[in-house]
């Protein structure tokens, strides 16, 4: 019975440093929780006519926090709306969920989006993206962030011509 009370006193020496840190990360993850953000609890913002041309809303979904390091919004666009010529610098991926749209990569033709469609949209690369000119389109846009928040690098509008090109 000794030997075995010498091996239980060994094990629970030895054991100490690892039950020290898991009473930490149990008392971590007894402090995190699930947090629900209510539809309809953040306010809609309209798309800012210096990145923008035309009518979008711009729904925030999530922002970048906690280790994610992507936002989600879904953004919408009337139709003729469109961004003006940007890039990410940590990509950006672009799910459409409702309606016709346009997306074009610089040096590219203009491709047509339709819901279900994902677009990933690469690190640094410049690009576009909007509705058809008689239809409106929704997308989800996950934009990977910075730990300094910048997830986007605007540039000039896209112009009429452009935008019709397709």
């Amino acid at each position: 019975m000794k030997p075995f009370h010498n091996l239980h006193v060994a094990v629970l020496i030895m054991a100490g440093p690892l039950l020290a840190s898991t009473s930490a990360i149990a008392a971590q993850e007894a402090s995190a929780h699930q947090e629900i953000v209510r539809s309809g609890s953040q306010p809609s913002i309209a798309g800012p006519a210096a990145n923008f041309t035309g009518s979008v809303r711009v729904d925030m979904v999530w922002p970048a926090k906690d280790g994610v390091n992507a936002s989600g919004a879904l953004v919408t666009f009337e139709p003729g709306a469109r961004s003006a010529w940007h890039t990410h610098p940590f990509g950006q991926q672009l799910v459409v969920v409702s309606g016709l749209g346009l997306v074009q990569e610089e040096g590219k033709p203009i491709q047509r989006i339709h819901p279900g469609d994902v677009v990933w949209c690469p690190p640094g690369i410049k690009h576009w993206h909007g509705a058809a000119e008689k239809t409106a389109m929704t997308h989800l846009a996950v934009t990977g962030t910075g730990t300094d928040g910048k997830n986007v690098e605007w540039m000039e509008k896209v112009s009429d011509e452009q935008y019709r090109a397709h």
